[in-house]
């Protein structure tokens, strides 16, 4: 009993002297501690990372495919996507890597068609358990798929720009097997008084990333800055597609019936001379680009995007002729400042955009030196509203006839911005303040009243709408443009974007009309 008495006793120094150490030498001691526990931890992750590297570095080939699950997805549809994983060619010296590589591929294709579940299980397993001939290196792959349901029906409201709508929608997808997709929609709102559209569309090839679309449409709409309404009707046919850079093409085909109907009692002379029917004919092919984090609130990145119309020229016919091309970048950066953890270089944004429009009047037929017809109201540009210009009303900017905006045939606008964090809100915040000034110029084709459009052979000559053409471009830059200047609240909702700006026209044109104080905007593209 001494004999413990006296071990614990020695060891009351010890602890004493431990106690009494230098902090700092216990400091170092820790620190070395965890340099040695991260030493290991990396040597670990290096061993793991070694061993994953020697699997997926050894030989393996795929020697079978099954995919179940997909009970309405017809398997000519499926084959195009996982046969070529089979072909022998395919499996020569490849590797486990190779063959995830590939697997990963074309689940994402198959994910993409939106006519399954989240995405795809795989399930590998030696081709040995199934066919004792198989070699030691081969693999049988299983893939479970759930389909969504193929009916959908919906009701409710929507969003666009300048304008709210009640819809219903009715979806019937995977119609025949083939990612196929035959959408019905009805909506009425506020400006469109009733639109119907019904749209099939299916991928071509087995490839998600380019589909073929025909639709068929009907509307009705109001147009109260021009004191008319316009009925539509007519059909299109969509190619479109998804290059290798991520770039969106569409190339469409469109004839539409127009009718400029419902004049006001006010209605200006141009409004009533352009009344009545017309049929366009048209090829459109549109780009995008779109780099931003985030379309509805970027704080980073860059969009562009282009737009070209051929109407009436060469084989097209209709009784309007025309080139109209568009042109829009835009862009946001974010701007750093010191916050509590260092620069924050998400809550401060600049962003900016340009918009450029011109619409080239041409002759019929496969001559470019025939004498062709002036524009149309219901052809032309109209600038000014909540959602491009703000601080006009719709259609303010640009050529009036009385009270009337006829609209141009060249425009350009431009706007900066720079959004602001509120009080008690994140960086993460959909909420923002608003700081912009925007401005442009809408000019319409000089001397359009030397052809006057009547007896065979009527309308302007080519070096009439040339010059026309180049005095219209040279007003863009004559002058001030219009512009204004305001302060506002952004909301970026998963549908739409909304704005309530208070805005103070700064340089109007006579004619024009702007609009001071609040101003409400919701779409989904804004200048």
């Amino acid at each position: 009993m001494a004999s413990q008495g006296s071990s614990k006793d020695g060891d009351e120094p010890k602890v004493i002297d431990k106690l009494k150490r230098d902090p700092r030498e216990l400091q170092q001691e820790a620190h070395a501690k965890e340099e040695v526990l991260k030493v290991e931890d990396e040597q670990t992750q290096l061993r793991l990372m070694t061993l994953i590297s020697e699997q997926l570095h050894r030989p393996a080939s795929i020697s079978s495919i099954e995919v179940h699950g997909a009970k309405n997805t017809r398997r000519s549809f499926l084959d195009p996507l996982f046969r070529p994983l089979v072909e022998s060619s395919r499996n020569v010296g490849t590797t486990l890597g190779d063959v995830l590589e590939g697997l990963q591929t074309a689940t994402s294709k198959l994910n993409r068609f939106d006519i399954f579940k989240s995405e795809p299980t795989i399930y590998l397993a030696d081709a040995r358990s199934s066919d004792p001939q198989a070699a030691g290196t081969d693999l049988d792959v299983s893939i479970r798929v759930a389909e969504k349901s193929r009916f959908i029906f919906k009701a409710g409201t929507d969003v666009g720009n300048t304008e709210g709508s009640a819809y219903t929608n009715a979806v019937w997808r995977n119609m025949f097997g083939g990612a196929e997709t035959l959408s019905v929609n009805a909506s009425a709102g506020t400006r469109t008084r009733s639109a119907y559209t019904a749209t099939f569309s299916s991928p071509i090839a087995s490839n998600p990333d380019f589909r073929v679309a025909v639709e068929g449409f009907a509307s009705s709409s109001q147009k109260p800055w021009a004191s008319h309404e316009e009925v539509l009707r007519g059909g299109t046919l969509r190619l479109a597609w998804l290059s290798s850079a991520g770039n969106t093409h569409a190339l469409a085909y469109s004839a539409a019936w127009r009718q400029l109907t419902g004049l006001a009692p006010g209605a200006s002379p141009t409004v009533r001379g352009d009344a009545g029917d017309s049929v366009k004919s048209s090829i459109t092919h549109t780009f995008s680009r779109d780099r931003r984090d985030n379309p509805l609130l970027p704080q980073s990145g860059y969009l562009v995007r282009t737009s070209s119309e051929l109407a009436g020229w060469g084989p097209l016919q209709g009784d309007v002729s025309f080139s109209k091309s568009e042109l829009e970048l835009s862009g946001a950066v974010p701007v750093p400042f010191p916050g509590e953890k260092g620069y924050n270089r998400k809550r401060i944004t600049l962003g900016g955009s340009f918009r450029f429009g011109m619409l080239y009047p041409l002759p019929f037929g496969y001559s470019f030196g025939g004498r062709a017809r002036p524009s149309r109201v219901n052809d032309r540009f109209q600038l000014g509203g909540p959602t491009d210009v703000r601080g006009f009303k719709i259609g303010g900017i640009g050529p009036h006839d009385g009270a009337d905006s006829v609209g141009g045939d060249v425009y350009a606008a431009g706007s900066l911005n720079l959004l602001l964090p509120l009080p008690r809100t994140g960086p993460e915040s959909p909420l923002r303040l608003q700081l912009f000034a925007n401005g442009g110029r809408l000019t319409a084709l000089s001397n359009k009243g030397k052809g006057k459009v009547g007896k065979e052979g009527a309308g302007l000559d080519s070096k009439t709408v040339w010059n026309g053409m180049v005095s219209a471009l040279g007003e863009l830059v004559n002058g001030l443009p219009s512009t204004s200047a305001g302060v506002g609240l952004v909301y970026a909702h998963s549908v739409a974007r909304f704005e309530l700006n208070f805005s103070l026209p700064l340089v109007l044109r006579r004619g024009e009309e702007g609009r001071k104080g609040l101003q409400v905007g919701v779409g989904i593209n804004f200048l």
